[in-house]
């Protein structure tokens, strides 16, 4: 996943951008770069990690109070320094950063070829910055409605970032499948726009999530809102409660090994408010209206990409063994390309460890056009994709799926595939509970209860076993729990212990 951050106020935009780099690093990446505003504009880019970009910059022009950055995963284009990000128009007057894919670029790039436009790279992205620039001087409109104009004209999904040296007191942004937030600082006139809320909570809680077809404009220290169709909408502002240690290691060597000590509070948070251990049952309050439709199911249909999809064959067996409903799981990119049966009496499950996997979500859309009448989201609350997760409850099930189920999974910084499979699982679980009534819940928590893990803890409304997760953490430190068997030796060591 590529990343975005750009400062707009008035302070030097510098620090901010690589800070916010590094806290984009999460996200897998193989070059970066940077735009300057400072009168001139200043770029600096190249293949490899940030830190290589900071060495390439230092001892260079680094003033300016504009400015914007990204991390590149390659997608048209081979990873070198050609082909990251910014990039620049054919004057070198506009610079533009773009996570996404133009899917219509190369006939537009021939178009422009053919108006006397030369191109640089290989990449969708220099072709949205060059026709920017080309509907700018032949309409002689403004940077805005330039962006506004240009947008109408391609196909596909884009998160963007424009700056012009031709208009230094405007910074442009805009969305359509991809995510974008902006953070509103605490000095007068200050914003910060990334992909996701990690580069900015430091700086600022106060936040506005772009909807789809929407363009920003910050213009003299300004924001504004309006769609591609011209239509000025009001930005809603929330406030995040998301902690920055959060984001940090928190004493341990790496991101990593915090993440698999993390496994206990992320599988207790996915049940927290969901487990009545009094009553010995299981609700889940994003499903009480629509419970009556997920039931007397044909068949289940589960869509996933990467780590998600191996979540899904976990589900696949779950769901089987405990509602005996037939259970489908397609990797996402491949689904939503070809043309499958489905019925009304199919459930779509997608899952997605973060909330915007394109292909994913294009393939909800696709299974709803083609019958689907009922669809789930499962998005795993990885590293905050607060610029997603708080949008996917309200976006997501309202464009595409019926009901989106929120995993509280603590932040993945260093992307390892235990929690992104762990939680969707719990989740998962506590669904067929509600969709079957299943009573396999009574019977493992007796069999916990005689072999003496009764320890409980307020969990919402109910109680859940929380000497459970301590006494198994503490026996088999971080050793995977994923069978009866290991659940049987877990219960043993404890025993002995």
């Amino acid at each position: 996943m590529c990343g975005i951050v750009a400062y707009y106020g008035p302070n030097n935009a510098y620090e901010y951008l690589i800070k916010g780099l590094r806290r984009l690093e999460y996200r897998g990446y193989d070059s970066a770069g940077i735009a300057l505003l400072n009168g001139d504009l200043n770029i600096y880019k190249n293949k490899g990690k940030v830190s290589e970009l900071e060495a390439l910059a230092e001892g260079n022009n680094l003033e300016g109070n504009r400015g914007i950055g990204h991390t590149r995963w390659a997608t048209h284009g081979e990873p070198n320094t050609v082909n990251a990000h910014p990039h620049q128009s054919q004057s070198g007057n506009i610079a533009l950063i773009h996570n996404g894919i133009i899917e219509n670029y190369a006939t537009i790039k021939k178009v422009l070829i053919q108006r006397g436009h030369e191109f640089q790279s290989d990449t969708d992205t220099e072709v949205l910055t060059h026709l920017i620039e080309e509907i700018q001087d032949k309409e002689q409109v403004d940077l805005l409605e330039a962006v506004r104009l240009a947008l109408n004209e391609v196909v596909g999904a884009y998160a963007i970032v424009i700056l012009s040296k031709n208009d230094p007191n405007t910074l442009i942004a805009a969305r359509k499948g991809s995510p974008l937030v902006v953070g509103i600082g605490r000095e007068e006139g200050e914003f910060f726009l990334a992909s996701d809320a990690t580069p900015i909570i430091e700086y600022t809680n106060r936040v506005t999530y772009i909807d789809d077809n929407e363009i920003v404009a910050i213009q003299d220290g300004e924001m504004s809102v309006k769609t591609i169709d011209n239509v000025v909408k009001s930005p809603f502002i929330q406030e995040l409660e998301i902690s920055l240690d959060s984001l940090e290691k928190g004493g341990y060597e790496h991101f990593m090994l915090k993440e698999i000590f993390e496994q206990p509070k992320s599988i207790y948070d996915s049940m927290r408010g969901r487990f009545d251990a009094e009553n010995l049952t299981f609700s889940m309050r994003s499903l009480e209206e629509y419970a009556s439709k997920i039931k007397n199911l044909d068949r289940i249909i589960i869509i996933a990409c990467g780590t998600s999809w191996h979540a899904g064959l976990v589900g696949e067996y779950l769901i089987e063994e405990f509602s005996r409903i037939p259970v489908e799981v397609e990797y996402a990119s491949e689904f939503r390309y070809r043309n499958p049966i489905i019925t009304e009496d199919d459930l779509v499950i997608a899952i997605s460890q973060s909330g915007e996997t394109a292909d994913t979500l294009a393939a909800i859309e696709m299974a709803k056009e083609k019958g689907a009448k009922r669809a789930i989201l499962l998005p795993v609350s990885a590293p905050f994709h607060c610029a997603l997760m708080a949008p996917a409850a309200e976006i997501m099930a309202q464009a595409l799926a019926d009901v989106t189920i929120l995993s509280p999974a603590v932040p993945v910084i260093a992307n390892v595939s235990a929690k992104p499979v762990s939680d969707p699982n719990e989740i998962r679980q506590l669904l067929v509970a509600q969709v079957t009534g299943a009573v396999r819940w009574r019977e493992t928590v007796s069999w916990l209860g005689a072999h003496g893990v009764t320890d409980v803890w307020e969990i919402g409304a109910g109680k859940a076993l929380s000497g459970m997760v301590r006494r198994i953490e503490r026996s088999i430190a971080c050793r995977a729990v994923s069978t009866p068997e290991d659940v049987t030796s877990a219960v043993q060591n404890l025993e002995e212990s």
